[in-house]
């Protein structure tokens, strides 16, 4: 299965729901060329992956490449809903000591709200 991308906004936060399969070539490309697009209009983005089938090393080095053109940026990039095979190569690869990933969307929308309140902490 290629994969699809659709975004949606939810307030002020631009949300990438991921299907199908981030793998080298047109996969990653598409994926690419559309972060690059929504970083560049939203500072708070969260890339939905409960969709994801499969990913390879091309993908996990895509997300590795989100997170640094998102700090670039001055942007807040999460990840949401990871599947079993996509968390468990985020851990493999340590990514997940770099990325910000919630077990659902719903918990990094809030994650959103809970960083704005604790700003002047």
């Amino acid at each position: 299965m290629k994969l699809s991308l659709e975004t949606r906004n939810r307030g002020d936060v631009m949300i990438v729901h991921c299907h199908g399969r981030i793998v080298y070539r047109d996969e990653v490309a598409a994926l690419s060329r559309l972060a690059g697009e929504v970083l560049e209009n939203s500072s708070k983005v969260v890339f939905d992956l409960s969709g994801v089938t499969s990913i390879d090393s091309a993908g996990i080095g895509e997300f590795a490449l989100l997170h640094t053109w998102a700090q670039s940026k001055s942007a807040d990039l999460k990840f949401a809903s990871p599947t079993r095979l996509v968390r468990d190569l985020l851990d493999l690869t340590n990514l997940d000591s770099v990325l910000e990933i919630h077990p659902s969307l719903g918990e990094a929308l809030a994650s959103f709200q809970s960083s704005e309140v604790c700003a002047d902490c």
